[in-house]
């Protein structure tokens, strides 16, 4: 069902919905044991919970493909990822709060080390800190000028920054510069049609003065970009289903996310207690809280097991106190599979499991991706179907039809 149609069945009450989304949740088995890092976590409160909940595994896009961040976040909020389709330059755009103007086009960028050849070596520098971030922005805007075409190099945090074009008759029908792997050239600038033809001039332009302006900076030399796009105009989530909405996230791309769907965004610090005490501090003042664990997916893609099984170990230790402050409906899931054995996104669906009061609890005992795959949500659940069945576990959908 679509996002209209189900705001056509949208009723009021008191309810709230917690959704906590940890990031990149799902594994791969690393080692001989054979478990994934959900399972080799030690996760009490997580498997307590899952007893009295509906589990299963969902798919963030569809079978056999890999999601981005962006799609992958959409379809846990409803949106058919297919139909809503968003770069991660503006998501980056918005997730730091910059005022991105009609025609502008933005990309999200990655301080990378790039040797001889052209040749990618590291795709994120090192994870350089966010201050070194800003003293290679304040190098580029002042040593690089493109005429009549105004550009925006921010900091977005550690490797990340955001570039944006303002000028008349730009087009975001640019392909990726980052190859996304190392070992790999940089990619050339291409547009997807004749009308993208000026925009692929002056991102050359500008990365030929780029690699001037670093050139004395290894070990970040140059920029990756990548998720060139125009803000879109799309339905709000509050109005959709209802629901006075908050995003809690300590990364910018996933306040950028909620921000473009309508969320507000609460100020919270970089831990997960952080999050956690904002969670507390703001709960009589929404309905629907977006809480986000970004390091589950930072340590997979790094292809530290064992820190990414701590990260889901923490999130568990945080469980009682989102109990305590007794929600109606809980949703936990990520918003892809983040292996460490693959060091990257995939394609694996990721466990699920929502708890309510009215909940039909399934015999699932432990939440991990093998139990899961038994649970009443089934196998291969479509993500975006997750909030539907929050909203009706919430008791905020009415009847269909007569």
């Amino acid at each position: 069902m679509d996002l209209e149609e189900i705001s056509k069945l949208v009723k009021k009450n008191d309810s709230k919905i917690v959704y906590l989304v940890m990031d990149g949740l799902g594994g791969h088995p690393l080692n001989e044991s054979g478990l994934t890092e959900l399972e080799s976590a030690n996760t009490p409160n997580l498997d307590n919970l899952a007893k009295k909940s509906i589990c299963g595994l969902q798919l963030p896009v569809g079978s056999g493909i890999t999601p981005g961040s962006g799609p992958g976040h959409l379809g846990l909020f409803g949106y058919d990822p297919i139909k809503y389709k968003v770069g991660r330059g503006v998501l980056a755009a918005l997730g730091i709060g910059f005022d991105l103007q009609p025609g502008d086009i933005a990309a999200r960028g990655n301080f990378a080390t790039v040797e001889k050849g052209n040749i990618v070596k590291d795709r994120r520098a090192g994870r350089i800190p966010t201050e070194k971030n800003k003293e290679l922005c304040n190098i580029i805007n002042q040593e690089i000028s493109l005429g009549k075409t105004k550009f925006f190099v921010e900091t977005v945090k550690e490797h990340r920054l955001l570039l944006v074009l303002r000028d008349e008759n730009l087009s975001a029908d640019i392909l990726d510069t980052d190859p996304q792997q190392v070992g790999r050239e940089i990619l050339e600038p291409k547009g997807l049609t004749s009308d993208s033809d000026k925009t692929v001039e002056i991102i050359k332009d500008f990365l030929d003065q780029l690699r001037d302006a670093l050139i004395d900076e290894y070990p970040s030399n140059f920029v990756l970009l990548r998720g060139f796009s125009k803000k879109p105009n799309w339905p709000s989530f509050p109005d959709t289903f209802g629901l006075k909405s908050a995003a809690i996230a300590a990364y910018p791309m996933y306040k950028g996310l909620a921000r473009l769907i309508g969320m507000d965004i609460l100020d919270t610090g970089e831990t997960l207690e952080d999050e956690f005490n904002t969670l507390k501090e703001k709960w009589n003042d929404y309905d629907f809280f977006f809480l986000h664990v970004k390091k589950t997916d930072s340590y997979g893609e790094d292809g530290n097991f064992d820190e990414k099984v701590k990260v889901i170990e923490e999130t568990d230790s945080m469980i009682p106190r989102l109990l305590d402050l007794d929600p109606d409906v809980i949703i936990i899931t990520g918003d892809h599979s983040t292996p460490a054995l693959l060091k990257s996104h995939s394609w694996h669906p990721v466990p699920a499991m929502i708890y309510s009061k009215q909940c039909r609890p399934d015999n699932v005992k432990i939440f991990g991706e093998r139990a899961c795959i038994e649970g009443g949500l089934g196998p291969r659940l479509p993500a975006k179907e997750l909030m539907p069945i929050a909203m009706a576990n919430a008791l905020r959908l009415d009847k269909y039809g007569a």
